[in-house]
């Protein structure tokens, strides 16, 4: 499954690439993560709990950043293992550009699954992986750039890593 798409982010490029690296801000943008440890430079560990169609699994794996241009583009790279679920890996080639005040970020992602997962077939599948970066970048789009949420929990606020960056 390939997917390309793009959000534009309400914050300079420089802050949207550190929240790229960033373990707290992928953490909570990850739909279903439960942990995340490590770092940009040697990667990260996460745990991450999905439904897909009917079949649920704690998928433990890790994620690399490769391809770094400072401030202009990375590639998120993936795989995790869900027990008899089976695997997903994938990866997400992103770039930075400057539009004003703001940053176009644009991504290209691609997906495969294999075990009890590939069997659900290639429509949910499909259907998932866009549903999954979808709510990724999006969430990402509120975290760095969206208007701040006074009344959110911390973690949840719209704008939070932007907010930290000037403060």
């Amino acid at each position: 499954m390939k997917l390309s798409d793009s959000k534009t982010i309400n914050a300079d490029r420089a802050t949207v690439y550190a929240a790229l690296l960033d373990p707290a801000v992928l953490s909570a943008c990850v739909p279903g993560c439960t942990e995340m440890s490590g770092n940009a430079t040697e990667g990260f560990q996460a745990t991450v709990v999905q439904k897909v169609g009917p079949v649920k699994a704690t998928f433990k794996g890790e994620v690399e950043i490769s391809d770094q241009v400072d401030g202009e583009s990375l590639t998120l790279t993936g795989a995790g293992k869900g027990g008899t679920a089976g695997f997903a890996k994938g990866g997400a080639s992103v770039r930075l550009e400057e539009d004003g005040d703001q940053t176009i970020l644009h991504y290209d992602v691609e997906a495969k699954v294999g075990g009890k997962l590939a069997q659900l077939g290639s429509r949910i599948i499909d259907g998932f992986a866009k549903k999954m970066a979808d709510q990724f970048f999006t969430s990402f789009q509120d975290a760095v750039g969206a208007p701040e949420d006074e009344d959110a929990e911390p973690t949840a606020k719209k704008g939070w890593f932007h907010k930290l960056r000037k403060g």
